[in-house]
Formats: C-alpha cells, sequence, structure tokens
C-alpha cells in the first residue's frame, strides 16, 4: 500500500493497527543512540518522574518536541534509547511528514521506528488534508487508548530563523490530547522535549543536547479544550528548549 492522500482510507486503516518488531525497534533506537550521542539532561526532577510513569504499564505519553533540522526524529529517538522513555520503545508512534513514506527502504525503517503518516496542508490541497487530519487525529487517540505514546513535532515545520523560540504551535497537538482523553485513554501525560544543537567548535560539531519535562497529567480540567492544551504545550516547550541552548552554548 503506498502513502498517498488519495489512499488516505486505507492509510490510516493500516496505521491503526500497524505493530513494528519491538526487537527491531530497540536495535535501530540503540544504533541512533551510538551514532548521536546525545546529551540528555532533565528539568528538576523530571528523570525520576519520567521513570515513574515511563514503565510499559504506564499511562500513556504524548511528547512533545521543537524542530529544527530534518535529523530530529532520529536524534529523539536516540535520547529516548538513553532515557527512561527507552522502556515505550516498540509502543511509541512519531508523527512524520508522508514524503518519508515515498521510497521503500526509508519507510521500511521510518515504520520500524513507529512512524504515522501525516498529510500537511502546506504540502497538499488544504481541503483534502485537514480531513486527513481528522482520521490522524483518530488514530492517534485509539492508540494512546491502547496504551501506545505519541511524539510530535507541533511547530510543524523546521525552525530555522530563531530555533531557540518556539514557533506557534498546530493546534493539532491539542486535538490529539482532547480526543485521546474522550476516547478513554489512561491518565496521558505530556513531556516536553527540548532539542538544542551546539555550534561547531574547531571546525566539529558538537553534540546535540536533548532536554526533558516531568509528565503533566492532561487531566479533564487541563485538557478542557484543543486550544487549552496547545498554550499548555507551548509554555512547557520553549521552557524545554530554552534550557536545551542554555546547556548548548556552554
Amino acid at each position: 500500500m503506498d502513502v498517498e492522500l488519495s489512499r488516505v482510507d486505507e492509510v490510516y486503516a493500516h496505521y491503526r493497527q500497524h505493530q513494528q518488531s519491538v526487537r527491531r525497534a530497540q536495535s535501530m533506537y540503540g544504533i541512533l543512540a551510538m551514532r548521536h550521542r546525545p546529551r540528555v539532561r532533565y528539568i528538576d526532577d523530571a528523570r525520576h518522574e519520567l521513570r515513574r510513569v515511563a514503565r510499559r504499564s504506564g499511562p500513556p505519553l504524548l511528547i512533545a518536541v521543537n524542530h529544527i533540522r530534518e535529523t530530529d526524529p532520529l536524534v529523539l529517538a536516540a535520547a529516548g534509547f538513553l532515557s527512561p522513555l527507552r522502556a515505550r520503545i516498540g509502543h511509541m508512534r512519531v508523527l512524520a511528514k508522508d514524503e518519508l513514506f515515498v521510497e521503500s527502504v526509508q519507510r521500511d525503517k521510518i515504520d520500524a521506528l513507529g512512524g504515522i503518516p501525516v498529510f500537511r496542508p502546506k504540502d497538499h490541497e488544504i481541503r483534502a488534508a485537514v480531513a486527513a487530519a481528522q482520521q490522524m487525529f483518530e488514530v492517534c487517540a485509539d492508540r494512546m487508548v491502547r496504551g501506545d505514546s505519541i511524539a510530535i513535532f507541533p511547530e510543524g515545520t523546521c525552525n530555522t530563523e530563531e530555533p531557540a523560540t518556539v514557533q506557534k504551535l498546530s493546534s493539532g497537538v491539542g486535538h490529539i490530547a482532547v480526543q485521546a482523553r474522550n476516547a478513554g485513554a489512561d491518565a496521558p501525560q505530556l513531556v516536553a522535549i527540548g532539542l538544542a544543537y551546539p555550534p561547531e567548535r574547531g571546525g566539529r560539531a558538537g553534540r546535540p543536547v536533548v532536554v526533558m519535562s516531568s509528565p503533566a497529567e492532561l487531566t479533564a480540567a487541563v485538557a478542557s479544550t484543543p486550544a487549552a492544551v496547545t498554550r499548555l504545550v507551548a509554555d512547557r516547550l520553549q521552557e524545554s528548549v530554552s534550557r536545551a541552548y542554555e546547556l548548548a552554548e556552554r
């Protein structure tokens, strides 16, 4: 099955049920950790709190990450392997633009990492892309109800102008959270992850910095509307991004 907007019903029916090999996913995440070697840090007591909720039997996580480079998903996977999120490998879904699913070899890797395709309005006819997004929200909510975690880059595009300042977020992250709660997801938790890349020194690139926040439960009061969730994500994500850039510049 090709990942095409014209076949959107088939695409999301497939990814609603798709399950990658946990063993292969763990192997790929481990290889990426060795390759990218991110410095993983935590805000306050986040590491302890993540250990508490990220165990496999814990609540579903909604992981929001800033977007700077095309390689960000690979760095995120590497950081996941080196953090308490490692327990979720094989049960974590990462939203990725549909063009990454076109070439068969690349799609195989994206599928193994838990990818779910996104048809962005900037890349397709707007009305069709918006309709596809509704299906994508439903798939994500359903996966969270079944215990999977969702990782999303809510800025929607690479922030190359002012990477230390989070761009205006798409409301998609809010829709996913609200629909997951309404569908019965068990106490979903928001985790905001900030990525930063140190400036080159002596012609060599520094190791990426990844800062993770403490999980915040998306209660009915907090996740009352998509807009409320989106504001919360923006605030917590900016805190993680700011901390990541402070560390990257040292």
